[in-house]
């Protein structure tokens, strides 16, 4: 790949990512986004909390076993 077409390659990534901080600004200015109505003392919230947490010590687990 040529130097210069690296640079329009590099030029359109930052134009991207300008794009996706001005729109997330935007959101953030105006105060949408998702809002999550969660019951945190339901049977179920608690019964998904553990399983993620299982999930997770499992993955720090075998990752620590196998260093690779």
């Amino acid at each position: 790949m040529w130097w210069w077409e690296q640079a329009i390659e590099l030029k359109e990534r930052i134009n991207w990512f300008e794009e996706f901080a001005e729109a997330d600004a935007a959101v953030a200015s105006k105060g949408e986004g998702e809002e999550f109505d969660i019951d945190l003392d339901a049977p179920e919230t608690e019964k998904a909390a553990v399983a993620i947490q299982s999930q997770f010590r499992k993955f720090q687990k075998k990752k620590q076993q196998d260093p690779s």
